[in-house]
């Protein structure tokens, strides 16, 4: 697979670290000393001139974490002070802090004030594992830094953020992130955990580094949760599992003397009259995605509209569930796109027969609302790409859980919802969540492209789906790399983009690929 990176949960990190303690390669304070280590090397990479630094150590192994970063620092000329709570006696946490040369102030509020303003904070006080909000003067500490004017470098997540489903507790669902919690850097280790992509995640981590720290002999992921993977622009840990999903796609892309069946066919759906552009969008994508040959199939009515270029698009009028069934029974490799400007009730009328020509296919926009309003068995080859809205049409019940404070988080709900309705299921969002029905999932989220948000971009992702599932991927195949080359798409163009921007960039952005 080339998605990315793993990511696990933190009881899966907890399996892994047990293992490896376990098998007795490897001791906790030993695994605490790599963790520590990192952390202060890649403070000193960012810093590299020596400075003042305020640690702050709560009373498990996150504080034991930040007691090796002190003393890493201290050793490489930095001034170091520590504020800690008292570890557990005979924990790995107590070691860590026996070791530290220095002096440990109380953490309080009062003797944060107490010392000398630092040039950058490290926050080591609560970390995998939080199941309730910060409290007392944990609380206090923190809106204390809110604060503060310098650098704040979280160790494994910043405190107070759930490292399972990215939100604050204790923060209503939606809710911006306060400032206190946000941090310039946030060291993780081994693999990144779904909070540090997810809702508040990406606002609070700020830079988010992955270190290794030995674990992976020792990868325990348990036999019920299958791969969870980041779609990331530039992998913090190299995948090196075969790369085998996205080969046929690689592999037609430079291939000579195909005949453009071979590479697969594409009908896109149009709306009618005045509603053509967001399936031209698509279908140009389609194209650019590498399918041999790309009809739109607009009502006869607004046929006429769809004579401009590009001119490698064919163009079929279809006015109704006959028609398709006509168009449908071609035998070759094709792939549908239904939804984009289709408008409700034309989707309603066309959708009986495309789901019943098992077809790989697309259902975005309006089709996704016909579904919801005249549920149909969908193709095993489908996808669909709902935003919040949409979602919540098709299953009132999980968008429920996704608004609801504590809920399961949108990994473990995504993955209901495909499982419920038999298809790849793309929630679209600041962090784009992907699930397949055997419970495959991935995460994409990428705050530094804000100007994706723009009309048509939703469409121009469909129709990229669509052409990758016309030359022959898998769907959950598919909408991942679809999903990394309309990011990448965005963010090499720069801001300023439209979605017609994001058809144009893409061939720049597919031979980087290759």
């Amino acid at each position: 697979m080339t998605e990315g990176p793993e990511i696990v949960t933190c009881a899966q990190m907890r399996a892994m670290e047990s293992a490896a303690m376990g098998s007795g390669a490897i001791s906790g304070l030993n695994l605490m000393t790599r963790a520590g280590r990192a952390v202060a090397g890649q403070i000193r990479l960012r810093w590299p001139v020596a400075g003042r630094a305020l640690v702050l150590c709560g009373p498990g192994n996150n504080g034991g974490d930040g007691y090796v970063v002190a003393q890493a620092l201290a050793q490489a000329g930095w001034s170091v002070r520590v504020l800690g709570a008292p570890p557990r006696p005979g924990s790995d946490a107590a070691a860590a802090r026996a070791r530290w040369q220095g002096d440990v102030h109380p953490l309080t509020v009062a003797a944060l004030r107490a010392v000398p303003a630092p040039d950058l904070y490290v926050d080591a006080i609560l970390g995998t594992g939080l199941t309730r909000p910060p409290e007392g003067e944990v609380a206090a500490l923190l809106a204390h830094l809110a604060q503060a004017t310098v650098p704040v470098v979280a160790v494994d997540g910043p405190s107070g953020l759930c490292l399972d489903s990215g939100q604050i507790l204790g923060l209503p669902r939606g809710a911006p992130a306060p400032d206190a919690l946000r941090a310039a850097l946030t060291v993780t280790f081994d693999s990144p955990r779904p909070g540090h992509l997810l809702e508040h995640g990406p606002a609070v981590c700020g830079t988010l580094i992955v270190a290794d720290i030995g674990l992976e002999p020792f990868r325990v992921l348990g036999p019920t949760l299958p791969r969870l993977t980041a779609l990331w622009p530039r992998p913090a840990i190299p995948d090196r599992r075969p790369q085998t999903e996205h080969g046929p796609w690689l592999r037609k892309q430079q291939s000579a003397g195909a005949h453009k069946y071979d590479h697969g066919a594409a009908l896109i759906i149009t709306g009618g009259p005045g509603a053509g552009g967001a399936a031209r969008l698509a279908a140009r994508a389609a194209l650019r995605a590498g399918a041999g040959l790309v009809t739109l199939a607009p009502p006869q009515a607004a046929k006429a509209e769809h004579a401009l270029p590009p001119d490698a698009l064919m163009r079929r009028a279809i006015d109704d569930g006959t028609a398709l069934e006509k168009a449908l029974a071609d035998r070759r490799a094709m792939a549908l796109c239904l939804g984009p400007g289709g408008g409700v009730a034309r989707m309603l009328a066309l959708l009986p027969a495309a789901c019943a020509a098992a077809r790989p296919m697309v259902l975005d926009a309006d089709a996704l609302t016909a579904l919801a309003q005249a549920p149909h068995p969908l193709p095993p080859s489908c996808v669909l790409t709902p935003h919040g809205g949409e979602f919540a049409r098709l299953f009132p019940d999980l968008a429920q859980d996704l608004a609801r404070p504590g809920g399961p988080g949108k990994v473990a709900v995504l993955r209901i919802a495909a499982q419920r309705i038999g298809a790849v299921v793309l929630l679209k969002g600041p962090d784009t969540v992907i699930a397949a029905p055997d419970g495959r999932a991935a995460i994409h989220s990428d705050a530094a492209i804000p100007w994706l948000a723009t009309a048509g971009a939703g469409d121009v992702l469909a129709g990229l789906i669509t052409g990758l599932l016309a030359r022959g991927l898998p769907p959950f195949s598919a909408t991942c790399l679809a999903v990394r080359l309309h990011a990448q798409a965005a963010r090499q163009h720069g801001p300023g983009l439209i979605a017609d921007d994001l058809v144009e960039a893409l061939p720049a952005v597919i031979a980087a690929w290759r």
